[in-house]
This record gives structure tokens, C-alpha cells and sequence, in this order.
């Protein structure tokens, strides 16, 4: 995980704009965020946490065989920051490395797109990170988005199994209620319909936790572990009360660093495992949901080659 350098509290904002810290708490959760330095942007903390990983699971750089990044707000359009990252890091040049853009769901969808990728190209190790420096796209007169989101970056080392747990579903649905526009003479930044988004997640979290389930012959009891994107406590919250499920098994950090969209759920991860929350072998559910609007879920287990990297 890569946090940026500036935290930035709720009573920041109540002198920008027309809210405050209870008003924030009480409906996201959020009571800090991370935002980028002058020195820092979304390729910075996507190359500190593509680090990290590959330390983690003990592998030299020549052992990838694949890099897929989740990002909406890489600092090109072209090259992607799955490419930038292969060079900086010295990583060979025989294999496959793309960007998705799949916003919140974005890391999930990374980890079935490696694992496509592996399978068809004989690798063994695949690297997915997500990372976001939101930031910059935000409108901070808009009180009902610029609260909410924040920078950072998250990166996982896969690995393909003869035998093991691994699970996934996918899917989208065409809308508008989450939007960047692109490159142009005007600032881009992000536009969001809260309560459509609310609506939309509550109805998909259970969704594809249900799905996966299925696909997995394998209940919520039997799983160590859920992380779902963290956008919202009370989304995850609601969710957690219609499936009649253990508040404790659903892990949230948001509070320290709001929506950070596709880095959201590896950050998330990578906290877990430093804090022996889970252990290897443990079975987890990932679940993200955002714009596009998309959501994926999938189910993985810890496997035996990480350490903890400060």
C-alpha cells in the first residue's frame, strides 16, 4: 500500500465549503483523507506500492508475467501506467501489460484480467495494482463529492494454482451517475448522484456476494474475511443488516481514507495482512461496485509467500 503524504481532516472542508465533521461522519464515515503532495501523483504511489508487493511475495522482477492497473485518473492517456511502471521497475518486456478503467471495481476486474492472461500465456505470477489520485479531479465547491474521495494505491502479486479457491463475477450497467469527463479545454473532475450510487450499491453488494457464494459452494460463515469497495459505511452497513451477517467479518477503513475508487480494496488488503487479521490459507470475498456503473466480486485465498513490508 502507498498512502499520500497529506492527510486531510473533515474540518478542512468546513472552511471550504458548506459542512462539517458531523455532517460527513454521520452519512460516509469518513473522518480523514489522504491527498497527493507536490511531489506525488497517481504513477508515484502506484510504483511505491508495485514495490512493495513484489518484496512481499519474495520474487525477484523477472518472475512477472503480467501487470494490469486500475486507475481513472493516470497521468496519460497513453502510455499506460501499467507500462510506465514495467520500465521503471525493470521488468522484461515479454508480457502483457494494460490499464483498465472500471473506476471502484477496477482492482477486482484487474485480478480476473491477470488471471486470464497467465492462463493463456503459460505465466505463474501476475502483478494488479490500483491506484488513484483523485484529488486533482475534484470540485471543492461541490460539497457532496469533494468529501468523499481520496489518493492512494494498492498492489497484489497473484499466483495460478492447479487446485484452490478462486471465484469470480462480473458485470455493469450503462449510467451516468458517477462521471469524469475527459481531456479537453476544461478541468475534468468528478460529478456524482449520491443516491443513485447508494441505491445502486445496496442492491449489488448482496448481489455478488449471493453469486459468489453459488459459483463457490461456499457460505458467508466460511469466509474469513469480506472487503468490499469503500465508498460508504453506511452503504456497507445496510448491506451487511439485509444479509443478516457478522459487522465484524466486513472490514472498513474509510475513515482514514475515503473512496480512493480502484485503489480502495487492495489498500484494504494490504492493511489485513500487516495486521494478522487474516492468515495464510484464509478464504476472502472482494466486492467492488462504482462507476461505470460496475461491480465484481471475487473470491481468493492468502497464499503462503508474503511478509510484511513497512
Amino acid at each position: 500500500m502507498a498512502k499520500a503524504k497529506r492527510c486531510i481532516t473533515n474540518d478542512e472542508f468546513e472552511k471550504i465549503v458548506d459542512t462539517s465533521n458531523e455532517w460527513i461522519v454521520s452519512r460516509t464515515g469518513i473522518k480523514e483523507r489522504r491527498f497527493c503532495g507536490d511531489d506525488e501523483n497517481a504513477f508515484t504511489l502506484a510504483m511505491e506500492a508495485a514495490q512493495k508487493a513484489i518484496e512481499s511475495a519474495r520474487l525477484e522482477i523477472n518472475q512477472i508475467d503480467c501487470i494490469v492497473c486500475g486507475t481513472i485518473s493516470g497521468e496519460y492517456i497513453t502510455p499506460s501506467m501499467a507500462c510506465i511502471i514495467q520500465r521503471e521497475l525493470g521488468i522484461r518486456e515479454d508480457i502483457p501489460v494494460l490499464d483498465i478503467n472500471a473506476a471502484c471495481s477496477g482492482f477486482v476486474y484487474g485480478l480476473e484480467v491477470a488471471r486470464g492472461l497467465l492462463n493463456s500465456t503459460n505465466g505463474t505470477y501476475g502483478l494488479v495494482i490500483g491506484c488513484e489520485h483523485l484529488s486533482k479531479l475534484l470540485e471543492m465547491t461541490d460539497r457532496n463529492t469533494c468529501v468523499l474521495f481520496g489518493d492512494g494505491a494498492g498492489a497484489a502479486v497473484i499466483q495460478t494454482v492447479d487446485e484452490g479457491v478462486y471465484e469470480s463475477v462480473l458485470g455493469a450497467r450503462g449510467g451516468y451517475e458517477i462521471a469524469v469527463e475527459g481531456p479537453g479545454p476544461k478541468k475534468s473532475t468528478i460529478k456524482m448522484d449520491g443516491k443513485a450510487v447508494f441505491r445502486f450499491a445496496v442492491e449489488a453488494i448482496p448481489k455478488c456476494l449471493m453469486r459468489l457464494q453459488e459459483k463457490g459452494n461456499i457460505s458467508l460463515d466460511e469466509v474469513d474475511m469480506v472487503i468490499c469497495h469503500q465508498a460508504n459505511a453506511r452503504i456497507i452497513d445496510h448491506c451487511v443488516r439485509k444479509l443478516k451477517s457478522n459487522p465484524e467479518k466486513f472490514y472498513k477503513n474509510m475513515d482514514r481514507f475515503g473512496n480512493t475508487s480502484a485503489a480502495s480494496i487492495p489498500m484494504a488488503l494490504d492493511e489485513i495482512v500487516k495486521s494478522s487479521k487474516v492468515k495464510c490459507g484464509d478464504t476472502l470475498m472482494l466486492v467492488g461496485f462504482g462507476g461505470g456503473l460496475t461491480w465484481a466480486g471475487t473470491l481468493i485465498r492468502i497464499g503462503e509467500k508474503h511478509e510484511e513490508i513497512k
